[in-house]
């Protein structure tokens, strides 16, 4: 617990430098700033101190605004190839070829958002339209993650390990044959 206080110090550290106004208009006083940290460190537990100063310095490179805790949450579970943005998230998911299932996906949450978007929804309506709903599927699966849910890989697509036989043109006859009879051709 000592790492995590440290790291998370050393977080409002890096905030505090990045954000100077925006941080002293947040947290004004002492007593504000101590419930913070305290909120933050239970938020943030699931996390290990360097996931957690890594999620800061993405803050820092990635907004301009002080991160609120639902923020670091998704920064911190970002990883180095974790949870990309909704609207990142959203492009790769309408820019991914088919096999959808056979795409190398940033994280499996992009894939199951999308699949539980509808493919042919995001693919045959306006991003006004489409991202709306994909960010919400994309959102209710990104808490699931942060709540410490693995998703499974998709299941790549692959052929059949033993093909048939194609028919020969004597079989081919014969099948016919028998669908005419069947059938009453």
């Amino acid at each position: 617990m000592n790492e995590k206080k440290r790291a998370l110090n050393e977080v409002f550290g890096l905030l505090k430098l990045s954000y100077h106004n925006q941080f002293n208009s947040a947290f004004p006083d002492t007593e504000t700033l101590n419930h913070a940290k305290r909120l933050w460190l239970e938020s943030l537990a699931a996390f290990s101190p360097v996931e957690i100063v890594a999620g800061a310095k993405r803050a820092i490179r990635q907004s301009e605004y002080l991160p609120t805790v639902h923020k670091m949450l998704q920064l911190c579970a970002a990883g180095d190839n974790g949870l990309p943005d909704a609207r990142a998230a959203y492009r790769e998911a309408c820019n991914a070829p088919s096999p959808k299932a056979n795409y190398n996906w940033s994280h499996p949450a992009v894939y199951h958002a999308g699949r539980d978007s509808n493919w042919f929804f995001l693919a045959n309506n306006a991003e006004s339209a489409a991202f709306p709903v994909f960010a919400e599927h994309y959102r209710k699966i990104c808490a699931r993650v942060l709540e410490g849910e693995k998703l499974p890989a998709p299941e790549q697509l692959r052929l059949e390990e033993n093909p048939s036989k194609p028919l020969t043109k004597e079989e081919n006859a014969q099948k016919m044959a028998a669908l005419r009879a069947e059938f009453d051709i």
